[in-house]
């Protein structure tokens, strides 16, 4: 890999875009690099996924506009549908995944930062969508994803104009879940990482796979899909070893449920 890092500690995987002299922006290669990264990853080791950028500058600064500015509306229209089926494969990976923004996110960096599960970001951290500045609309899912998670006015307002938000703003507008001083970005998210690790495992997945599944249809559709991965649960390990340590008062004849299943 040249512009992938991937670091495994226990049952947490951490996954860093590593192009810090460009800020870390999406070419073609680092799509295909971090497309070959989710693939190799050990689900049956790995509970969580931590997705970063290398520095303290950047996340993701967005895609990169040298490669983009010479292509046709045919190799437009295919760069596009190759970023979003590495962000898509992201929003739908079994396990849950944690974007942890560290500086600017912008464009494809605000993109990819979407479709992960989870967002938390360090108090630099820069968010938007320049695309209509450059002549262009978001590629990668934004149009879809920010009218999604803060409402279609915001959305709209924020790609109209092109404008820039702050980390404050951000978690103003439920864009992220929390802010933290830039030393303590990783922390949080491997602490974090580890209390979903920590939890069962094919639960967790199921609880992903339910809201995934469920928030783009209407609510008699999604209580059936609840229900179906709710039912799933139960006869698996993860069911039996957990049930079993809540009602064992003394918690001594059930080991720790989910450290091994």
């Amino acid at each position: 890999m040249e512009f992938i890092l991937y670091e495994q500690k226990g049952a947490v995987g951490t996954i860093t875009i590593n192009r810090e002299k460009a800020l870390n922006a999406l070419n073609s290669t680092v799509l295909d690099e971090l497309n070959q990264t989710l693939d190799a990853v050990n689900l049956d080791e790995v509970r969580c996924l931590i997705l970063t950028g290398a520095g303290q500058k950047s996340f993701v600064a967005g895609a990169d506009i040298g490669e983009m500015s010479s292509l046709t509306k045919a190799e437009g229209e295919a760069f596009g549908k190759k970023g979003n089926d590495v962000f898509r494969k992201l929003e739908t990976f079994p396990i849950p995944v944690i974007a942890a923004i560290n500086g600017f996110a912008l464009g494809g960096g605000c993109e990819i930062a979407m479709s992960c599960d989870i967002r938390i970001c360090s108090e630099n951290a820069v968010f938007g969508q320049p695309e209509v500045g450059l002549g262009i609309t978001p590629g990668f899912g934004g149009t879809q994803r920010l009218a999604r998670l803060v409402g279609a006015g915001m959305a709209k307002q924020m790609i109209y104009t092109a404008r820039n938000i702050k980390a404050d703003e951000a978690y103003r507008i439920g864009l992220v879940n929390a802010v933290y001083p830039q030393e303590e970005l990783m922390a949080a998210a491997e602490k974090m990482a580890g209390g979903i690790a920590k939890n069962a495992p094919i639960a967790v997945r199921n609880c992903k796979k339910a809201i995934n599944e469920g928030i783009d249809v209407d609510m008699d559709a999604a209580i059936v899909i609840e229900e179906k991965l709710f039912g799933d649960c139960f006869e698996t390990e993860d069911q039996k070893y957990g049930m079993a340590f809540f009602l064992d008062k003394n918690k001594e004849k059930v080991k720790e449920p989910f450290k091994n299943c």
